[in-house]
């Protein structure tokens, strides 16, 4: 039987093209009647259950929804900020007792006891004691909760900065930030669901691994954001490129990456840089607005010390992640420190020195943060984490200098379902050593996903034919941090 054509199509084909051409029309005239085609140049709308940053069901009620990570980078002295020690003062230049004893002492001879010159005073009700270093965060001391008695597994800072991020000594891992926003997504799909902010001094050693998503998607790797200008770098298109012929070479190439996607499924990558695109797109439009500061009043701008120096900074930093938090970012960690020497917080040469400088550049800030956060009514909700990647020794380097020091140190944490006011566990009598209730960073970061509503055994990623977790094999929630 001989086939019909029209216009050189045949039969079958023509009637299958014109009878959707028919439901084409109808539905275009809904769409116009919806003022669909007055939209063209926003961005694609997102399905919820395609989307990688979609928001999820937690493991159980949350007390945290967002969490600000603030990151001393280098390693702050336990003894002269959070951990006082008499006895430090007493046997200042002389050997730790029986140290000898310790098989670390035969590699590694930490030298002699040098005493805190730092006034400790109790603060708040609670009564915790803080170094003269932080004025300004010690009158928010029944918000802290202090843990006297983490510890780490390296000496290192490369190895420190990775375990602290990503609960791994080694490259690859995805850090806490790319844990969160994978198990929880985000409330907010025009901005990223995880914020970088460093120092401008320079970054941590290591660079990006710190916040990247190692075996994840890249959907999930921490979005670095600036203070000043364009909040990402090259956020804005070229001049001259309107939003309208944006969208059309976002719909092109979001076809051809999709065909190309389509014939590799289970291949994360392309999908992700879909997403990335999409996602830079709408922030375009958003991220400037989220971070303008100076639609914040003259009094908190003040509040948060960025009118001058040495707060400048920082300051805008964490005002900046109040910001964000307020409009839903789930994870912000901004770092304290960057490069090397007493660019940081290493304070090889001259503790006090080093501290000094440095504590006057934060202290203001993150007070501030804290009582914005509680006056916002965000603080119950928003899990404040400090920390460095591990201590400082409590004998002499270079004289007044302190060496590192992962055996024993000083995190605390507030708001978010925390109980503050209160110290947690202890290290030994001049503060070497963490020996009660000890906090390993794999029990940190257990604690830390517990108060934002995540079971750490249970939240995994498969990969290299396992169920890879943040905490590795071990980890414990530290119950006494929990209100």
């Amino acid at each position: 039987m001989k086939k019909t054509s029209f216009c050189g199509q045949p039969r079958r084909e023509f009637l299958w093209e014109t009878g959707f051409g028919f439901t084409g029309t109808a539905l275009a005239g809904m769409l116009a009647a919806d003022g669909f085609f007055q939209q063209s140049a926003v961005a694609a709308e997102l399905e919820a259950a395609n989307s990688p940053l979609a928001v999820k069901k937690s493991h159980f009620p949350a007390k945290a929804k967002s969490v600000i990570f603030l990151f001393m980078y280098g390693g702050v002295s336990q003894v002269d900020t959070f951990d006082p020690k008499p006895e430090l003062t007493k046997h200042n230049g002389q050997p730790i007792p029986n140290l000898d004893q310790d098989p670390l002492f035969k590699v590694r001879n930490p030298g002699k006891l040098l005493a805190s010159s730092r006034k400790f005073t109790p603060c708040g009700q609670s009564g915790l004691p803080i170094s003269d270093l932080y004025p300004e965060l010690s009158g928010q001391a029944d918000n802290l909760c202090v843990i006297r008695s983490m510890y780490a597994d390296s000496f290192a800072h490369g190895g420190g900065l990775l375990q602290m991020n990503t609960g791994s000594l080694r490259l690859g891992y995805p850090c806490v930030g790319s844990w969160a926003t994978y198990g929880l997504g985000t409330q907010n799909q025009n901005l990223p669901g995880f914020v970088v902010m460093l120092d401008p001094r320079g970054g941590p050693i290591g660079g990006a691994p710190n916040w990247g998503s190692g075996y994840m998607p890249a959907t999930y790797q921490g979005t670095q954001f600036r203070t000043a200008g364009s909040p990402i770098i090259d956020l804005q298109p070229p001049t001259g490129t309107t939003r309208e012929r944006q969208r059309e070479q976002l719909d092109l190439l979001a076809s051809l990456n999709g065909k190309h996607r389509d014939g590799r499924p289970g291949e994360s990558e392309l999908q992700a840089r879909i997403d990335s695109y999409e996602l830079a797109f709408r922030m375009q439009q958003y991220a400037p607005e989220a971070v303008d500061l100076a639609q914040e009043s003259a009094a908190t701008q003040k509040l948060y010390g960025i009118d001058q120096p040495p707060t400048s900074h920082f300051g805008k930093q964490c005002l900046m992640a109040r910001r964000l938090v307020q409009r839903g970012v789930r994870f912000i960690q901004i770092y304290s420190g960057g490069g090397h020497s007493d660019q940081n917080w290493d304070a090889h040469g001259n503790v006090n020195s080093n501290h000094e400088l440095h504590a006057k550049e934060t202290d203001r800030p993150i007070a501030a943060l804290i009582q914005d956060l509680k006056s916002h009514g965000l603080l119950d909700e928003t899990l404040i984490v400090w920390t460095g990647e591990f201590g400082r020794t409590p004998t002499a380097q270079n004289g007044v200098g302190r060496d590192h020091s992962p055996r024993g140190f000083t995190s605390w944490m507030a708001g978010g379902g925390t109980k503050g006011g209160q110290a947690i566990g202890a290290t030994d009598d001049f503060g070497f050593k963490s020996v009660e209730n000890v906090v390993h960073v794999h029990d940190l970061h257990a604690t830390i996903l517990h108060l934002m509503g995540l079971d750490h055994e249970l939240l995994t990623y498969f990969h290299g034919g396992r169920d890879l977790r943040l905490t590795d094999v071990s980890g414990r929630i530290v119950k006494e941090v929990l209100r």
